[in-house]
């Protein structure tokens, strides 16, 4: 298949822009906060976790450490007990004690404005910095490269890498600066509802005529509810067959691993 031209590739890209406006009118960060390093910490608490997870835990983390200064001092081993249902609760204790310190002693208080100074902050990528540069500042032509964006602007024919930093570079040149961060935020939402890494919703979808890989993911979704469903039947067979076989009460337990534990 011929590769679209850039012209063509922008041109969807602005459909796209639109299409997501009217479906999703107010296009806002999915994480709570009230000051700028409130944002910074929620971000970081993100990684490998929800946004709704985040918001349950940062209330009262705010509420026991209410500035940059309490969090700065606070003991570690306190900060790592708050965070511990967000998943790689020392690292991200960590984290957050160190950059509330740097916050205080290398940018009076203020989370920085640019991309530089926020990649100095601990736990703090491109990602993370693009977020908080277009929602803090406003600045434009900011991509959040997370996995939806990766996933629904390859889909979309927009990008044609896995690579964070190759997708962020490629929407620059597509998307209308003025646009791109609250398009990211309207992709993560469109990927939680519609196009959905597995089983994406391609019938319910206002971008299917935009998309090539529309046939092809309603296709491998409908092959994977087929094999799903094969599976079962065939673990049921199993099963039966398991049960005919071995004395009653040979059932074999599996550990749990404690919660958080996984993240470490």
């Amino acid at each position: 298949m011929r590769k679209p031209s850039k012209k063509a590739l922008r041109e969807r890209a602005a459909e796209v822009v639109r299409l997501l406006e009217l479906r999703y009118p107010g296009s806002l960060c999915g994480l709570d906060y009230e000051h700028d390093y409130q944002l910074l910490i929620a971000v970081r608490l993100s990684a490998q976790c929800t946004d709704a997870r985040v918001n349950q835990i940062t209330p009262g983390l705010f509420a026991a450490y209410p500035t940059l200064q309490s969090l700065a001092e606070a003991e570690l081993a306190d900060l790592e007990r708050i965070v511990h249902p967000c998943g790689f609760y020392r690292h991200k204790a960590k984290d957050i004690k160190e950059s509330a310190r740097l916050l205080l002693e290398r940018h009076g208080g203020r989370v920085p404005d640019s991309m530089e100074a926020l990649l100095a902050l601990p736990g703090v990528g491109r990602k993370t910095a693009n977020l908080l540069l277009g929602d803090l500042y406003g600045h434009s032509g900011c991509v959040v490269a997370d996995t939806h964006c990766i996933r629904i602007s390859g889909r979309l024919g927009l990008t044609d890498s896995d690579d964070p930093l190759k997708v962020e570079t490629q929407l620059r040149a597509l998307v209308d600066p003025d646009k791109s961060n609250d398009l990211c935020h309207r992709f993560v939402l469109f990927g939680r509802e519609i196009c959905k890494a597995r089983g994406p919703q391609c019938g319910q979808c206002e971008l299917r005529p935009l998309c090539p890989s529309a046939e092809t993911a309603a296709g491998a979704a409908a092959g994977t509810g087929k094999k799903a469903a094969g599976k079962k039947t065939a673990g049921r067979k199993s099963a039966a067959k398991r049960d005919s076989a071995e004395p009653s009460g040979s059932e074999r337990s599996v550990g749990e691993i404690p919660v958080g534990e996984t993240a470490e």
